[in-house]
């Protein structure tokens, strides 16, 4: 027995002396004085305020309540003199229930030291960790586990660095180019009033370009079409890793039981929400290869390798300007705003778009891993931008031989499919956007990338092609047009109800979730197809009306800015919190409307400083 002990005391020993070889000595030091001066008989203060820091265990834990932040506030107030006090979060795992603690730690130690402390059980008040498991009455494992490289600490609220400043001086110069335009356009205009030149007051309130007015089509449908193309669906976003709302609230269980046992989940699972890029790429297939049809007509039906440059060209001074100012506030901003509990996912956006940023400025973002994405969202201005450029292609085989064009489409519109149900089998992937990454590939291999996506472009453009080639109306009688809207409601039915049946993960290779991944988003694209193929022959009946209202001409005008800053507000807002966030469905209705509203005023702001100025700017440059 004797024997025993001595080996446990030999054990001990050694471990402690291999614990302090891996903590720097001034990390221990500055830890042992905080333990230290904490255990007083009467703490002193700033001990006392690291240890109000540090997260405690709620109730309802069953309810979803895992999560312990802390105050990332609290703690960077306290100042020991040789050392203040650092927010950290640590990721610890209980009998496969992982949680996040909020710590307050000595600044003089590192990410992988407070690992090691944390792991030993250094933090504690009287004999009772600070750190303490979930008790046994909930979890009757009471280990617990630190996945290594998982602990992030926040940085305290600073000045900007030289990148962040570098940011907000493009910001504030592509805002004030156009300011400066309007200006002077204005004082042109004050001129030559003064002057009795009375055709200048005519000219400023006739011209659809001026700065700051919107543009009106004759088809309010093509409003519509533009609200779609220009936007990808905030519903995805949300449910993306992006925006991880069910992390910030702390009955997340309740909330996940309650939005899956809700009858409408099952549109955002596999429906129109879920499937909603796979419509605005149709869209814009079909709005470029119009918008191309439409340049070769002015340019008296010859295709010419200038007009094909101005074509593109066109598309990147579209996207270009605002997507830059959106990656340059993303630094800029989320550098300066005061942070949270919850502002590791921004401090990580920040640091991914400074090492990351030349991406998006040649629109190939979506080709690198989607964590690495700086504004993640932007993918799908990557992917737009990539698949516009085959148009031109397409457009040309044309007028060259239908024969090959089919021949070539055909291929195009193959290659996705066997890549999509190949990569599904491989790597047993879901058939919904998945919030865990346990599905990593899917992210990685098959979501933003342009070999699973282009197949409703594909069949967009195709259907452009037609409707510009045909010379009369084809449905001629009411059953014919019965018949479309039957077989493509219906297709759209099964595509929704087989998602749902086949919801479950398989172990391995399932030919019948490869064969519906492979297929869905392209039988999808063809379904809506014949909804504004119908509204083109006249037997769109309601759906064509809602979609000719006029109420959409300034949503589609503000729509695109509205996509591009609604995530950037989602994750500052959700960054700021010091607290978790309580379900119900009124609090979250009540926040959707608070993004909603604010959206739409800020996307109204940057459509008239910064998207619309340099989209005239490139008419009156034609």
């Amino acid at each position: 027995m004797t024997q025993f002990t001595c080996f446990i005391v030999l054990l001990s020993v050694l471990s402690c002396m291999a614990f302090k070889e891996k903590v720097s000595r001034k990390c221990m030091q500055d830890t042992k004085k905080f333990i230290e001066d904490l255990n007083e008989d009467i703490p002193r203060e700033y001990a006392a305020l690291m240890y109000d820091a540090f997260g405690k265990m709620g109730s309802d834990f069953v309810g979803g309540n895992m999560n312990r932040p802390g105050s990332f506030s609290e703690c960077i107030l306290a100042n020991a003199g040789d050392f203040s006090g650092q927010y950290c979060q640590v990721m610890l795992i209980q009998e496969q229930t992982g949680y996040l603690v909020g710590l307050c730690v000595p600044d003089s130690c590192d990410e992988a030291e407070i690992e090691i402390l944390v792991a030993n059980d250094v933090f504690k008040y009287k004999d009772t960790s600070l750190v303490p498991p979930i008790p046994s009455v909930l979890l009757h494992n009471s280990t617990q586990q630190i996945p290594v490289s998982t602990t992030k600490c926040l940085k305290k609220n600073g000045t900007p660095d030289a990148s962040a400043i570098v940011c907000l001086f493009v910001c504030s110069f592509i805002v004030a180019l156009p300011l400066g335009g309007t200006i002077y356009v204005a004082l042109i205009k004050w001129k030559k009033q003064k002057l009795n030149l009375s055709t200048a007051g005519s000219n400023f309130k006739s011209d659809p370009n001026l700065y700051g007015t919107f543009l009106q089509h004759d088809v309010h449908q093509k409003h519509a079409n533009n609200f779609s193309a220009d936007v990808e669906s905030p519903t995805e976003h949300k449910s993306g890793r992006d925006v991880e709302e069910n992390n910030k609230n702390h009955n997340a269980k309740r909330w996940k039981d309650s939005v899956e046992n809700n009858p409408v989940y099952i549109v955002a699972l596999s429906g129109p929400s879920y499937l909603a890029v796979d419509t605005f790429l149709l869209i814009g297939g079909l709005l470029s290869v119009k918008s191309l049809f439409s340049l070769i007509h002015r340019a008296d039906d010859k295709m010419t390798i200038q007009l094909v440059g101005t074509f593109l060209l066109n598309r990147l001074k579209r996207i270009q300007p605002l997507h830059i100012f959106m990656v340059c506030l993303s630094i800029g901003l989320l550098s300066v705003v005061p942070k949270g509990s919850f502002w590791s996912f921004a401090e990580m956006q920040i640091d991914i778009c400074k090492k990351y940023w030349w991406t998006n400025m040649l629109l190939i973002n979506n080709l690198f891993f989607y964590p690495n994405s700086c504004i993640p969202w932007s993918w799908y201005l990557a992917i737009d931008v990539q698949f516009y450029f085959t148009t031109p292609l397409l457009v040309f085989l044309l007028r060259r031989n239908t024969y090959t064009l089919i021949a070539v489409a055909t291929i195009f519109l193959l290659i996705p499919c066997f890549i999509s149900a190949l990569l599904t089998a491989y790597f047993q992937l879901p058939l919904y956007l998945p919030n865990e990454w346990i599905h990593k590939a899917y992210f990685e291999y098959y979501y933003n990338k342009p070999y699973s996506r282009y197949g409703p472009y594909l069949i967009g453009i195709l259907l452009g092609m037609f409707m510009n080639a045909k010379k009369e109306r084809l449905l001629k009688k009411q059953w014919q047009a019965a018949v479309g809207w039957i077989s493509s409601l219906t297709s759209m039915a099964l595509l929704v109800a087989l998602a749902y049946v086949l919801h479950e993960v398989p172990n391995c290779p399932s030919a019948p979730h490869a064969i519906y991944q492979g297929l869905h988003r392209t039988l999808w694209a063809v379904a809506v197809a014949w909804i504004i193929f119908a509204c083109d022959e006249g037997f769109g009946g309601y759906i064509n009306t809602f979609l000719s209202l006029n109420v959409w001409i300034p949503f589609s005008s503000i729509s695109f800015a509205c996509f591009m800053i609604h995530p950037l507000l989602i994750i500052i807002f959700n960054g700021i919190q010091e607290t978790l966030f309580h379900y119900t469905d009124i609090n979250f209705f009540y926040l959707y409307m608070g993004h909603l509203v604010l959206t739409v005023a800020l996307g109204y702001v940057l459509t008239v400083l910064v998207e619309k100025p340099y989209l005239f700017l490139k008419r009156h440059m034609k």
